[in-house]
C-alpha cells in the first residue's frame, strides 16, 4: 500500500472513530443519565402538589356518605363469612354468632375493628370507618337470628 493510501485509510478510520465515539458517548450526557434514573411512576400522598394532566383520573374519590352494610358485607366480608374461612362465623349460623355475642356486642365490635385470630383489623375493608364496621356487624348478627 502506498503511503498516500495508508494516510487516507488512517484518516478515514480516525474520523469514523471520532464520530462513532461522539455518538456513543451522547447517551452518557448528564441529562440522559438523569432521565434514565428517574422512576417510571410517582406516588403522591395527601398534601402533595400533584401536577395536573388533562387525561389523569381524579386524585380523590368523592364519597356520598356511609356505605350500606349489606354492600360492605358483599364486597369485603362474604369471602370468609360465607364459607367460614379460618373459623369465621358464617352468616346465618346462629350458634356461631350466639357464642360470640355471649361476651357482649362491644366485644364483637372490638374484634371486628381491631382484628382477631386470622381476621385482620376491619377484615379486608381497610377504608371502612369504625361506624361502618359496627353497622356490618349488626347486619351480620341480624341475618343470623
Amino acid at each position: 500500500m502506498t503511503k498516500l493510501k495508508l494516510m487516507f485509510v488512517l484518516a478515514v478510520s480516525f474520523t469514523a472513530a471520532v464520530f462513532a465515539g461522539a455518538a456513543a458517548a451522547k447517551h452518557l450526557s448528564d441529562k440522559n443519565v438523569k432521565d434514565r434514573l428517574e422512576p417510571v411512576h410517582k406516588v403522591y400522598v395527601e398534601g402533595d402538589d400533584v401536577p395536573q394532566v388533562s387525561n389523569a383520573a381524579p386524585t380523590t374519590a368523592a364519597t356520598s356518605g356511609p356505605r350500606a352494610p349489606e354492600d360492605i358485607y358483599n364486597t369485603y366480608c362474604s369471602a370468609c363469612h360465607v364459607a367460614g374461612v379460618a373459623g369465621a362465623p358464617k352468616l346465618g349460623d346462629v350458634a356461631a354468632w350466639d357464642s360470640r355475642l355471649a361476651n357482649g356486642i362491644e366485644t364483637v365490635y372490638s374484634n371486628a375493628i381491631n382484628g382477631i385470630n386470622a381476621m385482620p383489623p376491619k377484615g379486608t375493608c381497610s377504608d371502612c370507618s369504625d361506624d361502618e364496621i359496627k353497622a356490618v356487624v349488626d347486619y351480620m348478627v341480624e341475618q343470623s337470628k
